[in-house]
């Protein structure tokens, strides 16, 4: 069973370096886009602030994902190692083809299809603590917000700096993008590594008795409940996120750095300073909200601040679409996944 577990975990953190380099775009495609860094340094300031979340943002995240999507009672590893692998391969179908998909929606969606393929509806947790509600809400909020927040800011620092002009208001705005991307870079470390912190408690607690006065190795696999987020699981999750990110998601940061809408460095703070606005109080609520989704909509927002033609309106609906079917796409993957496994390896 150690090892097994052990192999699972493994998969967790496959899954959440997969999230950094699928997820990396949002972090730096307006920066890169903006030409304020280079694509190398880019995602080298995203992963170092990836990895610093460790140090600021609490774990409401992790908690909500361990125990506020699928009912912990029926949780099994056949069923995390499902959900991950469902999650996984929809993702690198969606990086493959530039689609700027939600990873956070992808693990959800996994969990929920494995959950349903072994015990029903039933499975998905509904009581006190769910957390389905607040996310299916944030589908169609985070980029709402951030789209708000996004032309918010850009028309107010238009009119701070309407009699300047643009190439000395792009002057002062370079640094201040520096501080920006690194404020989205943390946010997204913040809210992303958790999700994968959840699955491996999960999956933990669901094994607890196997391990349950161990000594040796096998104590760290110990976890009595889901509100407790061991050390090591922490620094695994942020190290794999930030060494995922400095890889980079080429294809979709070409989709979101220039193919949505031009920006000039003062748009690429605004959006960056807007999502990162929004992703921030999702996870200080423990929602676990859509990276892609929310900067996407601040990166809108700030296009449609100039013109509404700003925004090439046809590549912003097709990542729409991404977002509707992410859910539904990964739960059939990861229903399949599950009742492969448990007809090769019955738990």
């Amino acid at each position: 069973m150690t090892t097994y577990v052990l192999a699972i975990v493994g998969i967790a953190l496959c899954f959440d370096f997969i999230n950094g380099f699928h997820d990396s775009a949002n972090s730096i495609a307006t920066i890169v886009g903006t030409r304020v860094l280079s694509p190398f340094a880019a995602v080298c300031w995203a992963a170092f602030f990836n990895f610093a979340a460790l140090f600021v943002v609490k774990t409401a995240v992790a908690k909500a994902v361990a125990s506020g999507f699928v009912d912990p009672a029926i949780v099994t590893p056949n069923l995390m190692a499902g959900a991950l692998l469902g999650a996984i391969a929809w993702n690198l179908i969606t990086w493959w083809f530039g689609i700027p998909s939600s990873s956070s929606h992808a693990l959800i969606g996994g969990l929920a299809g494995a959950g349903i393929a072994k015990a029903g509806f039933a499975a998905l947790a509904t009581g006190h603590g769910s957390k389905w509600a607040q996310t299916l809400s944030a589908i169609a909020l985070s980029p709402l917000l951030g789209a708000f927040f996004g032309f918010s800011l850009m028309v107010l620092v238009m009119n701070l700096f309407k009699k300047a002009g643009p190439a000395k208001v792009d002057t002062w705005f370079r640094p201040g993008q520096l501080l920006s991307s690194a404020l989205l870079s943390l946010s997204h470390g913040g809210n992303d590594a958790q999700k994968t912190m959840g699955i491996i408690v999960g999956l933990l607690v669901s094994v607890s008795p196997q391990f349950v006065g161990e000594t040796g190795f096998a104590h760290f696999l110990y976890v009595p409940d889901t509100k407790t987020i061991p050390l090591w699981v922490e620094i695994a999750a942020y190290t794999s996120i930030s060494l995922g990110t400095l890889f980079g998601g080429w294809r979709i940061v070409h989709t979101m750095g220039s193919r949505i809408t031009r920006l000039r460095p003062v748009g690429g703070f605004c959006a960056e300073t807007g999502g990162a606005l929004v992703i921030l109080g999702a996870s200080s609520f423990g929602v676990p909200v859509s990276t892609t989704h929310t900067i996407t909509g601040s990166i809108v927002g700030v296009g449609a601040s100039t013109r509404l033609r700003a925004v090439r309106w046809g590549i912003a609906g097709n990542i729409v679409w991404a977002w509707v079917l992410t859910i539904p796409a990964s739960a059939l993957m990861a229903s399949v996944f599950y009742l492969a496994i448990q007809a090769v390896h019955p738990l």
